[in-house]
């Protein structure tokens, strides 16, 4: 079972300064919906800024059978 704590700790890390919501969809520890807010995505695709998100994640992710993820820059919240 993976805690949600994992996955933000990732993500603040891969990402400095980014706002980084986790919330564990099911209570299982192995469905999230995350949303990371960065100006390291601005100018990027929505499948590039994902991909950048799984790299960040790649070591959790044999333990997520599911990710939802919502990427946006600051000024597109």
């Amino acid at each position: 079972m993976l805690d949600a704590e994992h996955i933000r700790h990732s993500l603040t890390t891969a990402f400095p300064g980014a706002q980084v919501l986790v919330e564990d969809s099911t209570g299982t520890g192995d469905h999230f919906a995350v949303t990371v807010v960065s100006p390291d995505f601005s100018g990027k695709p929505l499948v590039e800024r994902h991909q950048m998100v799984y790299r960040a994640l790649a070591a959790l992710m044999p333990r997520v059978h599911a990710l939802q993820l919502k990427t946006v820059t600051p000024g597109e919240q």
